[in-house]
């Protein structure tokens, strides 16, 4: 494969594969509760992110010790709060919907700078801002006066958005860390949150808000949850860290729209076509990224290379949302 290509198939095969992350997670919803379905997901995943972070970190657990509570922290923010909202919204709403609502996250991010940073966006990143909401709220039919009937639906939809603050406290984190690779942030916030992730799963199922899962029903979605967790958790994010290091944030963050165009592909491959709504809103969303991407990159000729590299990290970190 050519040296030029290999980014653009890395960031290709990661945002499909985010993707594939509400299709393959929906019917999961209908046997697991989401906060179980998030303990087990990340027990797998952190597994084999620690096994990485052994061979290709730097003392990774000497820096664990070091910052436990705060990487304890993050990974909760990241793991924990994003992942158990927005997969009790997935199984209110639909895996379309997901998809969209987390390629809105680089605008979080954006407006939370904004209100925590007092880092004010430019005019034209905050129009990018308003068309992504707009977009948004179109794909979960905001705006549709039958959409009192679907209540239940928008209200996942809202779960999914209020959990990508989650995620967007995890990146802002990952930028004030710079002495962690990608490789070692990712896999020490995973172990560091997982006893975490499960003495709150252990509690709520004492007191009826959650429902452990049999070992019958583990055994039986065992494949599932291994595809889960290896592809679109952990190779999914190595393979966009990859393709953004050799691209820039810019061009990564524009792949960010083959998440929802992969499910409502593969949608329609399945013979479910996408309604006009979704179709809009993921359009909304898409040309809302191009527009920011635009503005970044109008930026980042303007104050050279070391503007450019700083929202590396952070862009990357963002991206794998899922």
């Amino acid at each position: 494969m050519p040296t030029a290509l290999a980014p653009v198939v890395a960031l290709l095969c990661a945002t499909s594969a985010w993707g594939s992350l509400f299709l393959v997670g929906k019917p999961l919803l209908s046997v697991l509760d989401p906060l179980w379905f998030t303990v087990i997901r990340y027990l797998l995943a952190a597994l084999l992110l620690g096994a990485l972070a052994q061979l290709f970190g730097s003392t990774p657990w000497r820096k664990l010790r070091a910052r436990l509570g705060r990487l304890t922290l993050l990974g909760l923010a990241g793991y924990g709060f994003f992942s158990v909202l927005v997969f009790y919204g997935l199984a209110r709403s639909l895996p379309s919907h997901g998809a969209v609502i987390m390629a809105s996250m680089p605008f979080t991010t954006l407006l939370l700078r904004w209100a925590l940073d007092g880092q004010r966006p430019s005019a034209v990143s905050l129009v990018g801002a308003a068309m992504a909401l707009a977009g948004v709220a179109t794909v979960a039919n905001v705006f549709s006066p039958a959409q009192a009937a679907d209540a239940p639906m928008l209200l996942g939809d809202l779960l999914s958005l209020a959990g990508t603050l989650g995620w967007v406290l995890y990146t802002r984190g990952a930028a004030a860390m710079p002495e962690l690779s990608p490789l070692e942030y990712t896999a020490l916030t995973a172990v560091a949150a997982w006893p975490w992730m499960l003495l709150a799963a252990l509690v709520a199922t004492l007191l009826g808000l959650a429902q452990a899962p049999t070992i019958g029903v583990l055994a039986s979605q065992l494949p599932a949850l291994l595809y889960i967790a290896v592809l679109p958790t952990v190779l999914a994010a190595m393979a966009f860290n990859f393709g953004v290091r050799r691209l820039g944030a810019v061009a990564g963050t524009l792949f960010i729209n083959m998440v929802p165009v992969s499910v409502l592909g593969v949608h329609a491959l399945l013979g479910q076509a996408p309604s006009g709504a979704e179709l809009a809103g993921a359009g909304l969303v898409a040309l809302a990224l191009g527009v920011n991407a635009w503005a970044g990159r109008k930026l980042t000729a303007g104050v050279g290379g070391h503007a450019a590299r700083r929202p590396q990290t952070g862009a990357a970190d963002c991206a794998c949302s899922a």
